[in-house]
């Protein structure tokens, strides 16, 4: 068992169109990353301007989980460190494993909905349009949400070697997974 698991989300303040596509993730710049952390059992809330102790929290974590993280979020903050996440970091991507699983991408949402009977409060479109707004807080909020998320859809699939989702279709399936707690 990991000794520190770190869920792990972060929002941009720019899209891919205003950074000239989605090869320059690592320029679309970072309005509030959120983390939780197991050993230390709280959220921090990051800014750009604290990149680094962010990047240094990732490194220090024996297991880093997200959805999605490992081909966006740690693109972006490859704009702030010339270390490469992708390698040097041990990562579970929930997203990498059902997508291998079901041989489809999958939201978040769509599993967190079936799984847990709640879904996300918004979407990272909404983030941005805070951003341009100056309101940061509802980003933190928003972004603490998705990790919460993220932590419970990770728990739930370590106990019971499965996760929920709605497909195309609407209908519940189940995915079989192998994550560990």
């Amino acid at each position: 068992m990991p000794g520190d698991i770190v869920y792990f989300d972060l929002e941009t303040r720019r899209t891919a169109n205003d950074v000239g596509g989605w090869g320059n993730k690592h320029k679309m710049g970072i309005s509030v990353a959120v983390t939780f952390s197991t050993k230390l059992n709280e959220y921090m809330i990051y800014t750009e301007d604290e990149a680094g102790a962010l990047i240094d929290q990732l490194r220090r974590a024996d297991l880093v989980v997200g959805f999605n993280h490992i081909s966006f979020d740690y693109e972006v903050l490859m704009g702030h460190s010339i270390f490469d996440f992708r390698d040097q970091l041990r990562s579970l991507d929930m997203l990498v494993d059902l997508e291998k699983a079901l041989g489809h991408r999958i939201k978040l949402d769509a599993v967190a909905a079936a799984t847990l009977g709640t879904g996300k409060t918004a979407d990272g479109l909404d983030a941005l349009r805070w951003w341009q707004q100056g309101e940061v807080a509802k980003i933190a909020e928003y972004c603490c949400y998705d990790v919460k998320v993220t932590k419970c859809v990770y728990e739930y699939g370590a106990q019971h070697g499965h996760v929920k989702y709605h497909d195309r279709n609407g209908r519940e399936q189940t995915a079989k997974v192998n994550w560990t707690v």
